[in-house]
């Protein structure tokens, strides 16, 4: 199997898990010059379509407007790998172990005050998940003071580099050098790597996160 089909994230149901577990995604819109504008923002996926909160005005509306085709983008860097974990003299080896996904779509500005009231309660349940609000109503204020952008996936590709590539002694090597770097996201690396720290060493996991 090729590589790049290894690093392929093939269910759509982790993809949707990993969106949701994210904080930020960007969207490429492109302006009245034809360059691709990319910003970040908060997003929630729900109902099959990106869902974003938005001033009523301003550039990426207007590129909206012009142009709606849009890509919208997520990822997560895991871990740094210093180009010493496999050649001391060659720069170029430096690595990262990540997660991301990348949807090509279209968007469009959400006017019906049940979809929108929809989007702005379900980014209020991903962000404040310790509750501590009121949901909104289609009859309040706010529905008409911001703007809800959805983008529907034409397609939606996750690529993850977890070590999965890796024979199983390469893997439990890359992982110990992980350990003995020891920054501060080692160890959750190791767990979505499908590495479990044991007494008698480190083992591949039967069930990975991934």
């Amino acid at each position: 199997m090729q590589l790049l089909g290894r690093l392929e994230i093939k269910s759509k149901e982790k993809i949707i898990k990993f969106l949701n577990e994210q904080e930020t995604g960007r969207i490429c819109s492109i302006d009245k010059d034809g360059y691709p504008q990319i910003i970040p923002m908060n997003f929630v996926y729900a109902n099959d379509v990106i869902y974003m909160h938005s001033h009523t005005k301003g550039e990426k509306i207007e590129n909206i407007k012009r142009n709606n085709k849009v890509g919208f983008e997520v990822d997560k860097s895991l871990e740094f790998l210093p180009s010493y974990f496999t050649d001391p003299h060659d720069a170029s080896q430096a690595d990262t172990l990540y997660i991301s996904i990348v949807i090509k779509g279209v968007a469009a500005l959400v006017s019906d005050r049940n979809e929108k009231t929809l989007a702005l309660n379900a980014l209020m349940k991903k962000y404040q998940p310790e509750g501590r609000y009121e949901n909104i109503s289609p009859d309040m204020k706010v529905v008409d003071e911001v703007a809800i952008i959805k983008v529907i996936p034409a397609t939606m590709r996750g690529k993850y580099k977890i070590g999965q590539h890796l024979d199983k002694r390469t893997r439990l090597e890359l992982a110990q050098k992980i350990l003995e770097r020891n920054t501060l996201t080692a160890k959750s690396t190791l767990e979505i790597m499908g590495i479990k720290q044991t007494k008698n060493g480190l083992e591949v996991s039967e069930d990975p996160l991934w």
